[in-house]
């Protein structure tokens, strides 16, 4: 396993009792290990545009579109950009939220490689797929600094490419 990995701390007891929080700020602080983070997402794909899932998605989707010379989409929660938007709804533990992008980000035929922090239960990336397509687009790969496996969310991935640097 990649060195950087020691770097992901764990918070027990975050944001609520019983919960074994993964905080990545370490690794993120740490120029070598962030550099081979954002050199891994996006490795061996072919993509013209990157995604990042608000938040922590951001901080990993931007060097990566940067590095690979793409252009860099936010997805965002309801309400946060500006311009008209497309929406699509997901559903968490306790309700529903939902996720939105610009109905100008995305040429059709574009390829979008999605990228954000942790992949648990799937549903915002799902949300985050549902939003390229519609809008023309073709995703390439999900792909993300961690996965949660017992949460199954990659179960809510079919027939996609879905990386995960780690595997917990």
């Amino acid at each position: 396993m990649t060195e950087w990995v020691s770097l992901i701390r764990d918070v027990p007891d975050y944001p609520k009792p019983g919960v074994l929080f993964k905080d990545i700020t370490p690794l993120l602080a740490d120029h070598g290990a962030f550099v081979q983070v954002v050199d891994e997402l996006g490795s061996g794909l072919t993509f013209d545009k990157v995604v990042g899932i608000e938040a922590r998605g951001f901080i990993l989707a931007a060097p990566v579109a940067y590095r690979a010379g793409a252009g860099f989409v936010p997805v965002r929660k309801k309400g946060k950009l500006p311009a008209q938007t497309l929406a699509a709804n997901y559903d968490l533990e306790y309700g529903s939220a939902t996720v939105e992008v610009h109905t100008d980000a995305f040429v059709p035929g574009e390829r979008v490689l999605i990228v954000d922090d942790v992949l648990a239960t799937g549903g915002t990336a799902n949300a985050t797929v549902e939003l390229v397509r519609r809008s023309g687009a073709h995703v390439v790969a999900v792909s993300v600094l961690m996965e949660l496996s017992f949460l199954s969310g990659r179960d809510r991935l079919p027939g996609l490419e879905v990386r995960s640097l780690v595997v917990v």
